[in-house]
This record gives structure tokens, sequence and C-alpha cells, in this order.
């Protein structure tokens, strides 16, 4: 019998900052993360303050689809 998939699934978090077009910017491009969540717990989109090498800053990273 196989196993069910559980509630952990795997999401990929982007940067706020691809919107954003500045001269400051190190690199053009856009950078993103990979993570999981357990989907019962949290079952709204993630926001998590992270690094973007591309600003060179902390900025928040939304979870996409």
């Amino acid at each position: 019998m196989g196993k069910n998939k559980g509630a952990r699934i795997i999401i990929t978090l982007e940067c706020s900052c691809r919107n954003v077009s500045n001269l400051n910017k190190r690199k053009v491009g856009i950078f993103r993360y990979t993570s999981s969540k357990n989907r019962r717990n949290t079952p709204q989109r993630l926001k998590i303050k992270k690094y973007c090498p591309h600003c060179n800053k902390h900025n928040i990273f939304k979870e996409i689809k």
C-alpha cells in the first residue's frame, strides 16, 4: 500500500522587490527561496522576512503558486 501525501507541502517564496526598478540594485532578476509548510496549521499564504541578494537587504518574501 502507498502512503498518502501528508500535510506538508513544498512552497516557493518570492521577493517583493521584483516590481520595483531601482538603480542601486546589484543584479537584475528575481530571487526565490523554497521551503515547506504544514497545510493544516497555516492554510493562508506565508510572508517571511528574508535576505535578498538582489536588493542587498532584508525584504518580505511572499508565497507564490
